[in-house]
């Protein structure tokens, strides 16, 4: 689920940052204390296996290099406004990681001057850029050229779909929709209404999983959102306008309100009551960590996966990257020990027991054989997607989390009230510019 950090929370923290006299040569000054220690305080998002396995990986450092981590388990952490109380406290911890869209949040933050740029610290850690994929490059650094974020992998979304459902509907599960003409015959095919107006089963539905995400399917339409060079904010454009319009023909199909009370008793992505792994919905766009939740929680259920689809002039086998990012808050204490645990931890060697359970791709153009997915259907597309020019990190500006907040607002307005997109967009785009100027 796409994850916002409000523009009142991130107001506040520039409101605290220039009370406090948070500058770079204030949080330098800070951090030289303690840049021989190899003691640091770290915050990770997630429990469970992952938890475990990041525990492993502490550990492990820790007998290796004589460190001591401080690990906090900090669920939402970004998110619930507790890294900005611990800015604006001067007690940050000294290294935060950040769990798959939180990449758009720390871009914003850094873009707020809540961060600390990186690039001493990685050059004395040996640090070379060059030995990222370029897809991550533009992630890293700000508008002001200096690097703030460190990605450690990443997922991509793909279209999975039920092969017994197809095969009961006359299509055929070797030819997956490629095309948004494709995807919406598919659904009318497997969609099935009861005699009293209700779902047995429904095709597809936009916005559910991955399509929840308001840059889903914008990015597969080819939108750009914004524009770089130009710091434009870049909302109404036709892609755009066509996404959106695009799923109001769903809301105008098979009505938003029957499709919520189709899908309210259904359980999340690791729940065996999600519905495509009840077989009532026959596809949907999800993470290629899904796969790790099917064997798990549906291992009966047969399924395929191909790249999202999306119409002739958007982006062909592209997905918009959740990346997991290392990052470092202002004001902390020893950020070169942290620096150097986050590139230990995001080596292939020690992200491959997290890679094997959950098929996310490392940032690395050399791959190490510890990764073992090879000759995996799932993890072959999921490779394809990621390889592929056109997939990316959207809406690297200081007001991505609001621009999120926006485009679920525009989607909700258009698929519950038909409202006109281009009309909505227009406004937004209006009122994130000015936002963007004023910071």
């Amino acid at each position: 689920m796409k994850k916002i950090v409000s523009l009142s929370f991130i107001s506040f923290l520039v409101f605290i940052l220039v009370l406090s006299g948070c500058s770079s040569s204030d949080s330098s000054s800070s951090s030289t204390s303690n840049e021989s220690s190899k003691e640091f305080t770290y915050w990770y998002p997630w429990g469970g296996d992952s938890e475990k396995w990041d525990k492993d990986r502490i550990a492990a450092y820790e007998a290796e290099e004589g460190a001591k981590v401080n690990a906090v388990y900090v669920p939402d952490g970004i998110t619930n406004g507790k890294l900005l109380s611990a800015i604006s406290g001067g007690n940050p911890p000294d290294l935060v990681l950040g769990d798959g869209n939180d990449y758009q949040l720390a871009y914003s933050l850094a873009a707020q001057g809540a961060l600390e740029p990186l690039d001493d610290y990685l050059k004395e850690a040996g640090f070379d850029e060059n030995s990222v994929l370029d897809g991550f490059k533009d992630l890293m650094k700000s508008s002001d050229g200096k690097t703030y974020i460190l990605p450690q992998d990443s997922n991509v979304n793909l279209l999975y779909y039920n092969v017994d459902m197809f095969e009961a509907a006359g299509l055929d599960p070797d030819n997956p929709p490629k095309t948004i003409e494709e995807l919406d015959k598919a659904a009318e095919a497997l969609t099935k209404v009861k005699d009293d107006g209700s779902f047995e089963t429904l095709g597809f539905i936009p916005w559910i999983d991955a399509g929840e995400d308001p840059y889903t399917w914008p990015w597969a339409f080819g939108a750009t959102m914004y524009d770089t060079d130009a710091k434009k904010v870049t909302l109404n454009e036709q892609p755009m306008v066509e996404a959106f319009t695009w799923m109001d023909t769903y809301a105008k199909k098979y009505d938003p309100e029957k499709i919520k009370s189709f899908t309210s008793g259904f359980g999340g992505a690791f729940s065996p009551d999600h519905p495509f792994m009840k077989g009532k919905v026959a596809m949907t766009v999800n993470g290629n960590w899904f796969a790790n939740a099917l064997k798990i929680y549906s291992p009966d259920t047969k399924y395929k996966v191909a790249p999202i689809p999306s119409p002739p002039d958007g982006r062909k086998d592209a997905s918009v990257f959740g990346t997991n990012v290392f990052f470092v808050p202002k004001g902390a204490k020893n950020p070169q020990a942290a620096i150097n645990f986050a590139l230990y931890g995001n080596q292939d060697k020690v992200l491959a027991d997290n890679i094997n359970i959950w098929r996310s791709i490392s940032i690395w153009k050399e791959k190490s054989d510890a990764i073992e997915w090879e000759n995996d259907p799932v993890y072959d597309t999921v490779l394809k997607v990621a390889a592929s020019s056109d997939s990316g990190h959207p809406a690297l500006t200081s007001v991505a989390s609001e621009m999120g907040d926006e485009l679920t607002s525009i989607r909700d307005g258009v698929i519950y009230d038909h409202d006109d997109p281009a009309q909505l967009l227009q406004k937004a785009q209006d009122k994130l510019q000015e936002t963007l100027e004023k910071k």
